[in-house]
């Protein structure tokens, strides 16, 4: 697509801008609206929802148990090391009476409010018991625990699954003006890290969060039930932490947001320099590549460095707060237990509701900055399934039976940017296997030509027709069907030589191949390699030299057998011998087809049935090789050029 320039509808994070250098990273966007969005693709798992809650609620309830069963064990101990230190006989009442005549008021009060009998030590059968209702609450709690997690890792992993094949889809049904807009590496990016990272917060963030949400109703029950008091001094921590933690929050979110985009245009960068590494070495640019990438990661690690810092503060801070809550729980506590108001066992299990009560807010506020890691990488997620899509298929598409491949162009108009039209009211019409070929400067709207036809890009005014059918009245997939295309530009993926061939059709024999491979001249180069046709191609084809890689595509459009043929700068690769023998195979397989080749060698299209001369999206010649270099026109320039020397920039 070498020939148009794209403009971008707006500036991409982590893209590049129309110079090639980097945008600026926008600030943190919708973080409700993102999560809210995010929360609607966890609806078809309501059910298992439901039942999480229900064990995260019963795990909480008899984690919350736990302190009051240790503390009553506590009380047992303390009150038998208590009535052992006094005579038998005597009653509690009694004992304390003793106490206040001796004035040891202090110990009176403390012990008026224990059960504990005189004279008889600690009960370690009680103490035994209390110890084994213990463990058996906090195995329940903990077998409750882990049911909750492993239900939410299957909801988790679904709501992802979903996620991913949704975004798949939707690649597949963007235009091609968006990925002339986005590098490769920042689409990667939203559809491998961002997404991974929804994953991670769905697994552990949101069961934590649940199980955080009920354990603080919880033990804010269980303290007030001990202590009004104590437990009003522990809330007192509460709006404190919550203006802590949304400041913060609120500075890490921008910085997170950054994070991902600078990760994103770090991907593109390296993807980019590696796929082109040979160039990048050819032409000595080492240094810069390398400078690219220092700078890229430079911000990374910038971005990286103050949403971990920032966000991390949160913990310390909480802890700060916590321990300071904690001190002033133990003070009151303590007095209270020695007025008599409390026993030490209840104390004790207040301040580990206390713990329990400021780490779930600890945690929440962790998970909060994981949140908004989300909230950035759902965004951009979303981003691209918002993505302005191709013009759906009308309802009833038309479906062509024995193509004859009659195509016209009928008064088209296009234009990649709004305002400046590259295509004005052209109009062309190919008669049924005739072989037409497109010629002109660089820029002048050849590959677009070919890309309107195979609707890759909608026309903005007139119509083009195959077989006297409008191919907006066709289904796209259909409608490609028909045509067989050899791009200047390989494209091989990692296997076998033999799949690659096939890729042109799904259901073809090993007979098929190998023919496609003999008619496009692979054959032979084929079997000169130790595997055959099942040698696997490496990252790129990079194991076979450019010219094999041309004739392994031209073997696969062999293969297709299409209605209709594209070629374009098909031979470009190939030395000039295999050139004539490709031509020939080309005029074989081109017959009774309709063909369009796109060509700047022209000495390649003299046979051609009609040449069509482009010049600013305009045809400006049309006729055979003889009539063209008989004007002395455009044409007859063009084809001069390319032997007198004058520098290929012309052409």
């Amino acid at each position: 697509m070498s020939e148009k320039t794209v403009p971008k509808q707006r500036p991409r994070r982590g893209g590049h801008g129309p110079h090639g250098a980097m945008m600026p990273a926008e600030k943190a966007r919708d973080f409700r609206g993102s999560l809210r969005r995010l929360t609607g693709y966890l609806k078809p798992y309501r059910i298992r929802l439901a039942v999480v809650i229900v064990l995260a609620i019963a795990s909480v309830v008899l984690s919350m148990a736990g302190p009051r069963i240790l503390g009553q064990g506590t009380n047992i101990l303390f009150e038998g090391v208590m009535g052992k230190q006094f005579a038998a006989g005597l009653s509690r009442e009694q004992v304390v009476e003793m106490l206040r005549v001796d004035g040891k008021d202090q110990m009176a009060e403390m012990l008026s409010g224990m059960d504990f009998v005189p004279g008889k030590g600690v009960d370690f059968a009680a103490i035994g018991r209390v110890l084994l209702m213990l463990s058996a609450v906090y195995f329940v709690s903990a077998f409750f625990g882990w049911m909750q997690r492993y239900i939410m890792a299957g909801v988790s992993q679904g709501t992802v699954y979903g996620l991913r094949r949704e975004v798949d889809a939707k690649l597949s049904r963007l235009p091609l003006k968006y990925y002339d807009d986005n590098t490769r590496g920042e689409i990667l990016s939203r559809v491998t890290n961002d997404i991974d990272n929804i994953a991670g917060t769905l697994q552990q963030s949101l069961t934590q969060l649940i199980t955080a949400t009920f354990t603080v109703i919880g033990v804010v029950i269980m303290m007030f039930s001990i202590s009004p008091l104590l437990a009003f001094i522990a809330l007192a921590i509460l709006p404190i932490s919550v203006v802590v933690t949304m400041s913060i929050a609120k500075r890490s979110q921008r910085q997170f947001a950054a994070q991902w985009d600078s990760t994103g245009a770090l991907n593109g960068h390296i993807e980019e320099m590696y796929t082109g590494h040979g160039v990048v070495k050819l032409f000595n640019r080492q240094k810069h590549a390398l400078d690219v990438f220092a700078e890229e990661n430079e911000r990374l690690f910038q971005s990286s460095f103050k949403a971990q810092f920032i966000s991390a503060t949160i913990r310390p801070a909480m802890q700060l707060l916590n321990n300071l809550n904690y001190v002033a729980i133990c003070v009151i506590g303590g007095i209270k237990v020695a007025s008599g108001a409390l026993l030490l066992g209840d104390v004790q299990a207040f301040i580990q509701y206390s713990r329990q009560f400021t780490q779930p807010i600890v945690q929440t506020a962790s998970i909060m900055n994981v949140l908004q890691s989300t909230a950035a990488s759902a965004e951009r997620v979303f981003e691209l399934l918002d993505e302005v899509e191709e013009t759906p298929d009308i309802e009833n598409p038309v479906t062509l039976d024995g193509v004859k491949g009659h195509v016209v162009f009928e008064n088209v108009s296009f234009s990649y940017r709004p305002g400046v039209p590259l295509i004005e009211g052209m109009s062309l019409e190919v008669d049924p296997g005739q072989t037409v070929a497109i010629v002109g400067p660089t820029g002048a709207g050849k590959t677009t030509l070919v890309n309107l036809l195979m609707r890759f890009y909608e026309i903005d005014g007139g119509k083009i027709a195959i077989d006297g059918v409008d191919i907006r009245d066709m289904g796209r997939d259909d409608l490609r069907s028909l045509f067989g295309m050899v791009l200047q530009d390989t494209w091989l993926f990692n296997g076998s030589i033999r799949d690659n061939i096939a890729y042109g059709r799904e259901d073809a024999t090993e007979q098929e191949v190998v023919a496609a491979a003999q008619a496009a001249y692979v054959h032979h180069f084929v079997r000169t390699l130790p595997d055959g046709y099942d040698s696997l191609l490496g990252d790129a084809a990079s194991n076979i030299s450019q010219g094999q890689r041309q004739l392994l595509t031209i073997a696969r459009a062999f293969l297709a057998d299409p209605q209709i043929l594209i070629l374009d700068e098909a031979t470009s690769s190939v030395d000039t011998r295999s050139e004539v023998l490709i031509q020939e195979a080309m005029a074989e397989l081109m017959k009774d087809r309709t063909s369009f080749v796109i060509a700047h060698r022209l000495s390649t299209i003299r046979n051609a049935d009609t040449i069509v001369v482009m010049d600013n999206g305009r045809i400006v010649e049309q006729g055979d090789h003889q009539e063209l270099m008989a004007k002395k026109g455009f044409y007859y320039d063009l084809y001069n050029s390319q032997f007198s020397g004058v520098s290929s920039a012309a052409v």
